[in-house]
């Protein structure tokens, strides 16, 4: 695991004035904190890649930048690839010579042997850049569903691309101006979807994507897609889908369990994490490393359900209980995330990271779970609100949606009525949004509104929606939310905050074969009734204590209102209100204003607007106002020099 990054032009070896050793090396720094192992570089005329690592697999020879024989391919590669050992083997049974150990030289050789279609052949997950100077071209690449981040953009005649964006905005001459629809996509949403970022011309790879950047040329191809298979496999008996189930998911575990350095699991209390230190406990010959966080109030707490899993296979388990001093991280997670990021979830991923990092290097978690088996609650309420589509859509459109708009923003039932108003896609949308279309509409100033010109945050949601992957409507929502919210927000988060510690997380049930599988489960066996992840329950009954089997669903949720009203009062209203957030000419500060006074006199939980709003402002403050720069990190390398120190003695 590592983080990446680098540029590449083919007509100057020099940027500005700055040796591409020089700025390659500045791209890296900053990202130390996703790699204090080790650091490496490859540059020549035009050309520099680079990369910080932390040392996973092939502890001892596995330093990046990794060529082949003749050194005419080079990569840099972010990720872990599961079956790097059976290809590997393969590779040197058609010829190759291998002088590392490492998963990151098998992608170099089976790039020989099939060009950019090799990642089709890697099980796991990764970024990777590779320079094939014979073909003088860069090659990016990133894997299935999103686990890992890669982004790019294009600066004069420059091709410049990184695991995050920090390390984008150190190259000479990119302009850090914001992103006016992924600024409104982010309001809706919460986080802005790919293939958008928050900065005007940078861009994300999308999941499932490959880049080729050659004679100035930027070329991408989808290489996997999620795809439901009812059409092409016959139904079989439930007992068919458990069986197979139970198989791949310890599967999935087991290939994960590679490594070289101490191994742990986060553990929530929920279905999905329980599975995963289940089949780990089944697999290892020592007791699992797991780590739970808590808080003091009651109904934020999940600890009661960990310590379930975790007496059921005597695991080594680790607590901590967040309290309101993390309220002083907030700019430091605004810091990791590069963009506005409104899930707070990510504040106990965050600790949860830093309590585990005290005792490994590697942990699995949960995440993907509920796209894959259907657990959200929504997915029930949208089912319940289907029979609204019977109603004609001129009344839908024409009477019940401008009566929602006519109705006093409090009212009880406008966002109800404005929902049922709409069509399938669009009204789920419309239920995943933090800020409605027509809040948007009240709570941005009139120049944004005009920059916007009528854009429409959930029209690309709608249309993923309505994309013929299946005739059945929830594998549709799981299509949707695969593509968008998973990678968007679960992923990045996992990501962000794992590596502000420098962990690595795996994430077992998003292994592709498992994955592909589980698209051929009919939807009336993951939705069944009332109950949510109905087959993954089945697999897993007998496995996990029939109380976590179960319980409702919590999520992963915060005292956020407790913290607002609190911790953080001061904190919000200075600056949501100064004279910066004022004159930025993004929101109407009337709108803001009112929004703060509902909250703060009790009238109205906004909890979750404020502390977007919270978020952007921050956000912009460090990255469009200034240069971030690398205190976050430095700070970082000397408290893990200090635990090293510590646990040394």
């Amino acid at each position: 695991m590592c983080g990446i990054a680098g540029y590449f032009r083919a007509e100057a070896p020099l940027v500005d004035g700055q040796s591409g050793d020089r700025l390659i090396r500045k791209m890296c720094d900053v990202i130390t904190h996703r790699g204090p192992d080790d650091a490496g570089y490859h540059v020549e005329a035009g050309l520099a890649i680079g990369m910080r690592r932390l040392s996973i697999i092939d502890v001892a020879s596995g330093h990046q930048p990794i060529s082949n024989e003749d050194g005419s391919i080079w990569i840099v590669f972010n990720g872990e690839i599961y079956n790097f050992a059976e290809l590997r083997a393969d590779l040197i049974a058609r010829g190759h010579s291998f002088k590392t150990h490492s998963d990151t030289e098998t992608i170099v050789h089976l790039y020989e042997e099939e060009g950019e279609r090799c990642v089709e052949r890697l099980r796991g997950m990764f970024g990777f850049a590779l320079w094939d100077r014979r073909a003088n071209k860069l090659f990016l690449a990133r894997d299935r569903v999103g686990k890992k981040p890669m982004h790019y953009t294009q600066v004069g005649g420059a091709f410049v691309f990184g695991s995050e964006i920090k390390s984008l905005l150190q190259f000479p001459g990119l302009r850090r101006e914001f992103n006016p629809q992924a600024i409104s996509d982010y309001l809706s949403f919460g986080y802005v979807p790919d293939p958008l970022t928050a900065f005007r011309g940078i861009h994300k790879l999308p999941p499932g994507h490959t880049l080729t950047f050659q004679n100035g040329r930027i070329t991408t191809r989808r290489y996997w897609d999620f795809s439901y298979g009812e059409q092409q496999t016959p139904e079989q008996p439930e007992a068919y889908y458990v069986e197979r189930l139970r198989e791949l998911l310890a599967e999935s575990v087991r290939i994960r369990l590679m490594s070289e350095v101490p191994l742990g699991a986060f553990l929530s209390g929920g279905v999905d994490s329980s599975t995963v230190v289940a089949m780990m406990a089944r697999a290892m010959d020592q007791p699992v490393k797991t780590f739970s966080i808590g808080f003091s109030e009651a109904s934020f707490d999940e600890l009661k359900y960990a310590r379930l899993t975790a007496e059921r296979y005597k695991t080594d388990h680790h607590e901590f209980v967040v309290t309101p001093d993390v309220c002083q991280l907030v700019e430091e997670i605004v810091w990791h995330h590069d963009e506005p990021f409104a899930d707070a979830s990510s504040i106990p991923t965050y600790a949860v990271s830093k309590l585990a990092r005290q005792h490994v290097t590697v942990v699995l978690s949960g995440d993907g779970g509920d796209e894959l088996f259907a657990g959200y609650e929504r997915y029930l309420v949208h089912e319940g609100r289907e029979g609204f589509e019977r109603i004609p859509r001129w009344l839908r459109r024409g009477v019940m949606l401008p009566l929602s708009r006519a109705l006093p923003r409090a009212a009880y039932g406008k966002q109800f009525l404005r929902n049922v108003s709409l069509d399938g896609g669009a009204r789920f949308a419309d239920s995943l949004s933090y800020f409605s279309a027509d809040a948007k509409r009240e709570l941005l100033s009139g120049r944004l509104s005009g920059v916007l010109n009528g854009h429409d945050s959930a029209a690309a949601f709608a249309r993923i929606y309505d994309e013929p992957v299946s005739t059945d409507r929830l594998n549709r929502l799981l299509y949707l939310d695969s593509k968008t919210y998973l990678p968007g927000d679960i992923l990045t988060k996992v990501d962000r905050m794992s590596m502000a510690h420098s962990i690595e997380a795996r994430v077992p049930l998003l292994d592709h074969e498992l994955i592909e599988f589980v698209q051929t489960i009919p939807a009336s066996m993951k939705l069944r009734g009332g109950t949510t992840k109905h087959i993954l329950k089945q697999a897993m009954s007998g496995l996990i204590p029939d109380e976590i089997i179960n319980r409702p669903k919590m999520g992963f949720g915060v005292p956020l209102r407790k913290w607002l009203n609190h911790e953080l009062r001061e904190m919000l209203r200075d600056t949501l209100t100064d004279k910066t957030a004022r004159e930025r000419g993004l929101l109407d500060p009337a709108a803001v204003q009112s929004l703060l006074n509902e909250h703060q006199r009790g009238r109205r939980d906004n909890s979750l607007h404020l502390w977007g709003l919270l978020t952007l402002e921050l956000w912009h403050r460090s990255f469009i106002d200034r240069q971030p720069e690398q205190s976050f990190a430095g700070a970082k390398q000397l408290e893990l020099r200090q635990l090293a120190v510590g646990a040394a003695v």
